[in-house]
Order: structure tokens, then sequence, then C-alpha cells
């Protein structure tokens, strides 16, 4: 598929605010484009897009690119994306089925990916003294690693795209649906999820959305292994964006978001093995 012809702004448009989301600012619709600040992984995301609209994978926006404002314009994908507080259709099981299919086809999709020569993706802040170590994986895709329920649109009750590709970069598959486990198991306290989700088979779930994607066998073996480290990596850097980068990451911390990855820590260590054990039961 060709990449779309240039992008002609129209200047006076109105300008509607999107809502939902935790650290984007300033984010509008404007006619069938979004419009949104250009972050410090704008480059390495445009790659991302154009190769996937390459590759006429639909389930993601195009981008146009850079209005007089100096945002970065992308096609605005209709369909129906949660608001807060969540809906009770987010415990739906075919959603969930749905979202383990889109997310597989996107991971196919980035398999041949090449960034252009000197885009790479943003590492973001100097890691903070003593960040636990990452899981020992070689990446296999550029995964989209924020999967979270306002970041997917659905269409017919059924998942059709992701949006927000600010955290992509490359990652294993394992990553990958531990992201998605996270918020769509979810994997937490039930005091920490939607009302939809707090008596959720949170083992039933995971090995739904497991078996959607076609989830490996080495991969679910991982996937407790990952969990567990990339949770208490994300309690240091969730803080140290905070101290860095203030904005949305500050008002979450202060919300009580390192309260909060630490429950979800214990909250692994008590079920983990349930967990697993669903994933890998045959």
């Amino acid at each position: 598929m060709a990449i779309a012809a240039p992008w002609t702004e129209n200047p006076g448009e109105p300008e509607i605010p999107l809502t939902g989301g935790d650290v984007t600012e300033g984010l509008v619709r404007a006619g069938d484009t979004v419009r949104r600040a250009l972050g410090r992984n704008a480059p390495f995301v445009h790659a991302l897009l154009d190769h996937l609209q390459a590759k006429g994978f639909a389930g993601a926006p195009r981008y146009l690119g850079v209005d007089s404002a100096g945002r970065e314009v992308l096609t605005f994908i209709t369909g129906e994306v949660t608001g807060r507080p969540h809906p009770a259709w987010i415990a739906e099981e075919s959603r969930l089925v749905s979202i383990g299919r889109l997310v597989r086809t996107y991971d196919d999709a980035t398999l041949d990916f090449k960034a252009p020569e000197g885009v790479t993706p943003s590492p973001g802040p100097a890691d903070p003294p003593g960040l636990p170590p990452a899981p020992d994986h070689e990446p296999e895709i550029v995964g989209h690693l924020d999967i979270t329920p306002e970041n997917v649109v659905f269409r017919e009750g059924a998942a059709y795209a992701l949006i927000d590709f600010d955290l992509a970069r490359p990652a294993t598959r394992a990553d990958e649906l531990y992201n998605a486990m996270l918020w769509w198991g979810p994997l937490n306290e039930p005091q920490d999820v939607a009302p939809a989700l707090r008596n959720a088979d949170v083992p039933r779930r995971c090995r739904i959305l497991a078996d959607a994607y076609g989830m490996t066998e080495r991969d679910r073996s991982r996937l407790l292994e990952v969990a567990v480290l990339r949770t208490r990596r994300t309690w240091f850097l969730m803080k140290h964006r905070a101290e860095v980068d203030g904005g949305g990451w500050q008002r979450m911390w202060d919300d009580g978001v390192g309260d909060l990855i630490k429950r979800r820590e214990a909250w692994l260590e008590r079920n983990g093995a349930a967990i697993e054990s669903a994933l890998t039961a045959t």
C-alpha cells in the first residue's frame, strides 16, 4: 500500500478536546484528524506508522505531518473507546478475544520494520539509580506496550485499532502480552481495577488472551517472570518520569500510582502460580 498523499491543513477548523489518557496533554480532534504535541519518540513512531500503512495494517492511525502549531497530525479512527469510569463491557470475553487477535496482527506487521538511518526509539530519561534488571530476552517485534482500555478502538464490539504509540519500541512477544494482560486481565489488586473487573477470573482471562494471540509455550512459561520484573522496574521508572518530566507523570505519582504498583507486585506474588498454571495447562 502506498503512503497517503501529503496532508493539507485547513486553517480555522474547529478543534474538539479529546480526553481519557493520563499523560498526553492538549489532544484535540480537528475534522478527520487528531492533533497532539510531538513526543520525544515521535520520529520512531512516525516511521513505524508509515511502515504499518505500507503493510496494509488498518488498525493504527496514519501519520499525516505536522501542523502550523507544531503538532503531529494523525488520522482520527472512528469507533468506541472507553472513557472513565470504565464501562461494564470491558469485561466481555468476546472483546478480549478480539484484542488478542488485533495485537497479534499488529505485532506480526512489525517483524520486518527497519527504522530509517539515524532514527531510533527514544530511551527516555536516563535510568534511575537502583533500577532492577529487565528480562534477559532478545526483542522480536516492535511492541505497542500501552494496550490500555483507552488505547483500543472497538467497532461492533470487536477491537479494531490501537492508538497512542508513544511507548512503542523493540520488545518481546512476552512483553507485549504481559502489557495486554496487565490491563485486560487485569493484573492488579481488585481495589485498583474497574468495578466490572473486580470479580474477574483473571487466570481464565489471561488464557483467553494468550490463546487468541497464539502465544507460544515458551512465552507462556516466561510470562510470570516478565510480569514481576517489569512491575519492579515500573515503580522506579514512574517515579523518575514524575521527577524529570512532571506533567501527567507527576499527577499519576501524586495520585498514588507508586503504591498501586507495589500492590500489583504483591498481588503477582500471590496469584502468579494460578496464572502460569492457566496459561500452560493442556
